[in-house]
């Protein structure tokens, strides 16, 4: 019999020895105490243990697993439910393939700051070097190596005392500053034995809970004395300004700045806003390189690693000496080495220093209209009146989709673009009412007064850098799981569909709303275009064409095909998000529109910039 970890108190009034218990039920009963809530994983003999005790958790209302189809769709869950809830992502897998299979899920999170924890199993120590069945110690395959280049921390337990002190290592690594994936490599054998726990009476909330980072007085005095002397300020948002987005906002108002986002960050304001210029970078808008190219006095980019399709091709429209880089990591701030400032600390603890600054001599902040700054109006309210936004053509235009999403849904939604032109798409043309009300001309349905967005706040999820094909499709359940009260829109391509989209049984089991929207154009469309528009050989794009809405019934799951804008009147929104369960919208696009992608050629070196 198992025995639950506990500490009690005798008749004498003295702390009782703890209790022996099973390795397994130890590692669960500590992710019970970090807050974890689900585990994301596949099965196996090697995590047999794991499971086991995942059954009894659950039981109790405890942890309990989440079973996925594929290792990298469990990884890619772990990471959207850590997004959306900030808590610590667990995904889980057997030895061997198993592992090998999750780790292109762990390297993504690597390269988004993504704190997980990815637990993996391995045959019995003694059977080591032996040819065990799925063995990946480093007499095998060594997986733990392979971890290496994409985990905060990463180790083998080779013994039964190691398991406390590298679970909780491992923990506390991938929650600090910068946030990333852990892995720990369990052998079966200590999986099942029997361990005295050391630290019954520790603590992992007091570890884990939030301390401000340590903040440099003098670089955020040089930055207040830049932004008073500046008239002509332009800020860039980036995805990690996630949790002082507010702030920077009351920033923006005070000092009648113009703002831009990174394609990842669009999702934390409101396209509405009047001082709103656009994405920069990757599927970005004219309007905000326009900004940047206005000479303005200052730019202040928060929160961002300046990687490639953040950067727009490491443009030097931004990455000059007019740059101030704020930022908590420094990994991220060694990347701008040309800025003429950079200050770390805690972005919302900078930013409120900065508004306590200017508020008692500004009365109250003034909205940061268009001439505030003296450069051109470019974003604006309206985002696009470009022809094919509002085509009523037959197959349905991308950019005509992307308003329909945009209006379709309610403001709490959770948009997901997958990598390719799913990404692209929605970075320059989703554009959905939410509830931000700051420098809202017309304040939307559903607009609540004062209200405040969590540092997990995001309508539009992107995974940039790694990048990989079927992200979205996980991590849409992952954030479902983790937040079920908020409608879920996964926006994927059809070949990304292809190599991910069994986990939307997944979704079906776990009765999760999320809506899977497929961009089907029987193509690798961001490949196609891509030899268009460089000249290539016209080779290796084409899909074979697939009737989605087909396959999703097959599974248990409605489907809908659309061909043309009209077909989103035939469908009852209101019972799709209702339902306890996911839809699949099978949308027939227009492949021959082409998305704004000239960026990622010209970095590439395919055509000329």
């Amino acid at each position: 019999m198992i025995t639950k970890v506990s500490s009690f108190r005798n008749p004498e009034n003295t702390l009782a020895a703890p209790v022996p218990l099973e390795a397994a039920e130890l590692i669960v009963s500590c992710l019970e105490r970090a807050g974890v809530e689900f585990v994301f994983g596949v099965p196996g003999g090697a995590v047999e243990p794991l499971y086991n005790a995942l059954a009894r958790s659950a039981r109790r209302g405890g942890p309990r697993p989440v079973v996925a189809r594929h290792e990298s769709g469990a990884a890619f869950m772990a990471e959207g439910y850590a997004r959306e809830t900030g808590r610590l992502g667990v995904c889980m897998t057997t030895s061997g393939p198993g592992a090998t299979n999750m780790i292109t899920g762990i390297a993504c999170a690597y390269t988004n700051n993504v704190p997980l924890l990815a637990l993996t199993g391995q045959p019995a120590l003694p059977s080591f070097g032996k040819g065990a069945l799925q063995e990946s110690s480093c007499t095998g395959v060594d997986v733990v190596g392979m971890f290496a280049h994409c985990t905060r921390y990463n180790s083998l337990v080779s013994h039964i005392d190691q398991v406390e002190t590298k679970l909780v290592n491992a923990i506390l690594h991938a929650l600090r500053k910068p946030n990333g994936p852990a892995h720990l490599s369990i052998p079966v054998d200590i999986l099942r034995s029997l361990v005295i726990p050391k630290h019954a009476g520790h603590e992992l909330p007091a570890l884990l809970r939030h301390r401000p980072s340590l903040m440099d007085d003098r670089t955020v005095t040089l930055l207040d004395a830049e932004l008073s002397a500046a008239s002509r300020i332009v800020f860039l948002i980036g995805e990690g300004a996630a949790e002082a987005v507010d702030s920077i906002m009351t920033l923006v108002n005070l000092t009648g700045a113009l703002f831009i986002t990174t394609p990842d960050a669009k999702g934390l304001i409101n396209p509405f806003h009047e001082a709103y210029r656009g994405v920069f970078g990757f599927g970005g808008h004219a309007s905000a390189e326009g900004a940047l190219k206005a000479d303005p006095d200052l730019v202040v980019a928060f929160g961002t690693g300046f990687g490639e399709l953040a950067s727009s091709g490491w443009c030097k429209s931004i990455l000059n000496n007019r740059l101030i880089h704020v930022d908590e990591s420094e990994e991220n701030l060694i990347r701008s080495p040309m800025a003429k400032l950079h200050v770390r600390g805690r972005l919302r603890t900078i930013c409120e220093k900065m508004i306590a600054a200017r508020q008692p001599f500004t009365g109250e902040a003034t909205r940061g209209a268009p001439s505030a700054s003296g450069i051109p109006h470019g974003y604006g309210v309206s985002l696009q009146a470009s022809e094919q936004y509002h085509s009523d053509a037959t197959p349905i235009k991308p950019q005509r989709l992307m308003k329909e999403l945009s209006k379709r849904f309610p403001p709490t939604t959770r948009f997901l673009a997958d990598t390719g032109n799913s990404m692209i798409w929605a970075a320059h043309y989703l554009q959905p009412w939410n509830r931000r009300g700051i420098g809202h001309r017309v304040k939307p349905i559903g607009y609540v007064e004062g209200e405040r967005r969590s540092g997990t706040a995001n309508w539009l999820r992107i995974a940039l850098e790694f990048a990989p094909m079927g992200w979205a499709i996980g991590a849409a359940i992952g954030i479902a799981r983790g937040n079920p009260r908020c409608p879920v829109v996964c926006i994927t391509g059809d070949g990304s569909y292809l190599m991910s989209g069994q986990e939307i049984t997944t979704a079906a089991e776990e009765k999760l709303a999320v809506i899977f929207v497929i961009l089907n154009d029987h193509a690798y469309g961001m490949v196609m275009h891509g030899q268009r528009l460089a000249g290539a050989e016209p080779i290796a794009y084409e899909l074979t064409r697939v009737d989605f809405r087909k396959m999703a019934e097959a599974m248990g799951v409605p489907g809908h095909v659309i061909e043309s804008p009209e077909d989103f009147d035939r469908i009852d929104f209101a019972a799709m998000l209702s339902r306890k369960g996911p839809t699949l919208l099978d949308v027939r696009i227009d492949r021959e529109e082409v998305p704004p992608m000239m960026l990622r050629l010209k970095t590439l070196g395919s055509v000329k910039a």
